[in-house]
This record gives structure tokens, sequence and C-alpha cells, in this order.
């Protein structure tokens, strides 16, 4: 009964390795955050390290993710991310909602709710040291001063659901 149980198990498991996930790799980049914000080689350098392989169309995937059922769960965090938010679509969203991510990033960050603390434990190069925050967070600062001064303030404000 147990091997019967065992060869069951093995053959799906073989079975699922015929449906690999679609790889989030993309070689477009006219909505990046680069084209419309100031990004210097600091900032850049902890966006790509922290943020942009959930957060972007340019994920770096580990060997694991050749494997299901792993490369379906990442896949599915990947997708997850990028629907919050997408460094590769940011030049695209209007700009109260630019504004916002911005706000939801600083907020993240002081909160210590990014990167996840899953990702980390095996991406530890993703967690992110004092200075790396403090470079992200002037950086968001700057940004949304800049955003402020180019636009009406009401245009910035999420609008309340009733």
């Amino acid at each position: 009964m147990k091997k019967k149980l065992l060869i069951i198990i093995g053959s799906l498991f073989l079975i699922i390795q015929l449906f690999p996930i679609s790889k989030n790799q993309s070689k477009e980049y006219s909505k990046d955050i680069t084209t419309i914000e100031k990004i210097t080689p600091d900032v850049k350098n902890v966006l790509q390290s922290s943020c942009y392989d959930c957060h972007s169309n340019n994920s770096n995937y580990p060997i694991y993710a050749s494997i299901q059922p792993l490369a379906w769960w990442l896949q599915h965090h990947i997708d997850e991310g990028k629907e919050e938010l997408n460094f590769s679509e940011f030049a695209g969203y209007s700009p109260r909602r630019r504004f916002h991510k911005l706000e939801e990033i600083k907020e993240q960050i002081l909160e210590n709710e990014m990167p996840l603390y899953s990702y980390t434990i095996v991406h530890t190069q993703a967690k992110l040291s004092e200075q790396q925050k403090s470079i992200l967070i002037n950086w968001v600062n700057s940004a949304m001063a800049k955003m402020k001064a180019d636009y009406h303030p009401d245009s910035l404000k999420m609008k309340r659901r009733k």
C-alpha cells in the first residue's frame, strides 16, 4: 500500500512538472519609474535588490523556480506584488496613484513590512539595512515633495469611499 501511494505521489509530482510558469521578464521599459522619477544609483541598487523581483516586470528567478508546485506559488506571489505596486508600470499610474504608492512605500519601509520576511529568509541580500531604509525614505520624501510642487494638492489626495 505504501509503495503504491509513493508511486502515485511521485507520478503526480512528475506530471505537474509539465506545467511550467510563464517567467516574469520583459524588455519594455517605457512606463518604468525611472522615466519619470529621478533615481540615483544608490536608490536603484536598493530597489533592484529588495523590491524588483516582486514589484517589476523583471524577476530574477532562483533555481527552485523551475520546480512545481514551488514555481506556481512563487508566480502567484509575484503576481500579487505587481498588482499592488509595479515599478515597471509606475509611469502609467495617475499622479494620485503614484503619490499614494510613494506614501505606501514609505509606510511599508518604516513599519518593516517590506520586503516580506518570507522573501528575506531565502533572499538574505534583500533585507534592508538602516542605511538602505534611509536612502529609500529620503528618495520617497524627495519624489513626494516634487509631486506636491508639480500638482495641485487636491489632485494628489485619494478620494474617500463612502
